[in-house]
């Protein structure tokens, strides 16, 4: 199978990337500094996308977009945002669509921010979006692969969780808080974290590859835990305290309030419905489980 993957070097197409090409099949990296066999280049601000590079390739796996947060949200850096997820999925959406040779699949990048902030309720790929900016930016992403859908591709919208691993995403950063006694729950600690193994996150965009799932599916593990439940399971993991909580108040000085509230105080009670039911098998179902996975060394 011949796959082309967006954003390939980043913390999970890179693990996408090695288990495909571990299993024998061709990947395609698509990128801007891309060169050489193997890859194409492209450009989405400036909408540069040869289509004639992707003529052939069996499933797209679209990964790419402006780190969430790679600094503090000032207007300009919504808008970067939202533009780097929107423009580059319509400029490969509609790339894809005029092929000769179309791709049976597109397994597009989204999130369960699609909610927002929703408290204990537990949600599906059934529940209605939220209001805040990242659910406004999921509806835009989602809406972007339009072009794909209409011309008879399979579209499946990653709506992904946090991810675990060693390498990437938001646990090393908790994980040497907690080599120093620093971690502890946010606020209230109440507020519900879904959260998925970076080894299941990969083993769930291959599944969506082969597996005829179509639209929004929720990429996270079926038990997600409380803020407290996780920096306790943190604790356990690597035999250190954590109780010293942190005030709400001091992330939202670091990080600047909006994006504080989003990433780390709003509450996002999400479950796997649809793709445990497509026959996915999680390898990791609680997060005391992952955590002695990832952390095993």
């Amino acid at each position: 199978m011949r796959v082309a993957v967006t954003g390939a070097s980043g913390f999970i197409g890179s693990a996408l990337t090695r288990a495909l090409e571990g299993d024998g099949h061709e990947v395609l990296r698509i990128g801007r500094r891309a060169s050489g066999p193997g890859a194409l280049r492209w450009d989405p601000e400036a909408g540069v996308l040869d289509p004639a590079g992707l003529e052939g390739v069996d499933a797209v796996v679209h990964l790419a977009g402006e780190g969430i947060a790679e600094r503090r949200w000032t207007e300009a850096q919504k808008r970067r945002i939202r533009d780097s997820r929107v423009a580059s999925t319509t400029l490969l959406a509609e790339a894809l669509a005029g092929l000769d040779a179309k791709p049976a699949v597109l397994v597009s990048g989204s999130g369960i921010d699609a909610y927002g902030d929703r408290g204990d309720e537990v949600l599906t790929e059934r529940s209605p979006r939220g209001s805040t900016f990242l659910a406004g930016v999921v509806r835009d992403w989602e809406a972007a692969t339009g072009p794909a859908a209409a011309a008879g591709i399979r579209v499946a919208h990653l709506r992904t969780s946090m991810v675990l691993g060693r390498d990437g995403g938001a646990l090393p950063r908790m994980v040497r808080l907690a080599r120093f006694g620093l971690l502890g729950r946010i606020g209230s600690g109440r507020q519900w974290w879904s959260w998925i193994s970076l080894e299941d996150q990969v083993r769930a965009i291959r599944h969506l590859i082969d597996h005829d799932v179509a639209g929004p599916v929720n990429v996270c593990a079926p038990n997600p835990v409380t803020n407290a439940e996780l920096t306790a399971a943190i604790g356990r993991a690597l035999r250190r305290p954590t109780f010293l909580p942190v005030p709400a108040f001091a992330p939202k000085v670091l990080l600047g309030a909006e994006l504080a509230e989003t990433l780390l105080l709003e509450s996002k009670r999400a479950v796997p419905e649809r793709l445990q039911r497509s026959g996915f098998r999680f390898q990791h179902e609680t997060v005391d489980d992952a955590l002695a996975a990832v952390l095993r060394d």
